[in-house]
């Protein structure tokens, strides 16, 4: 049974309270995601973020529609938050989001997933295949949250 891990890092040069401030809009979300998945969150809006919010998603997976259901289970701003998976592909997803401050107007962004495929062992052997997949969404998820924060105005 095999525990898998992604990780990414960002440097922004924008303030801590900026930058958690758009992770804690769940709206953004679909704005970071590869539109080719079609991420809607279907949770009811405005959605207070807190420990033990939970939110819910549809989006396709290689064509295949798929529900999940995330839950908020720490909660520590502007420095963390960690999103595990309730319902949905994986066996686990636990997402943890660090920000961490560099200077007044520089933040560190570092994502972490610990997942495990479903059908373990046997899920394990298309590892090869998810972990393009994820590569792919996290590359995107980078880029685009390096644009969305860098050509948005500056906070008052």
């Amino acid at each position: 049974m095999a525990e898998h891990t992604i990780t990414r890092e960002l440097t922004l040069e924008l303030p801590i309270e900026q930058v958690f401030e758009f992770f804690a809009d769940a709206v953004n979300l679909e704005r970071i995601t590869p539109p080719e998945l079609n991420f809607h969150i279907v949770t009811p809006r405005p959605i207070d973020i807190q420990k033990g919010s939970l939110i819910d998603y549809n989006l396709k997976l290689r064509g295949i529609p798929v529900s999940w259901r995330t839950e908020i289970s720490e909660w520590d701003p502007p420095r963390f938050f960690v999103d595990r998976q309730l319902k949905g592909p994986y066996t686990q997803w636990i997402h943890r989001h660090t920000f961490t401050e560099l200077g007044p107007n520089k933040t560190l962004i570092e994502d972490e997933v610990k997942y495990r495929l479903p059908l373990e062992p046997l899920g394990d052997l298309a590892h090869f295949i998810i972990r393009r997949e994820l590569d792919y969404i996290f590359d995107f998820r980078q880029r685009a949250v390096a644009e969305l924060l860098t050509t948005a105005k500056p906070a008052d």
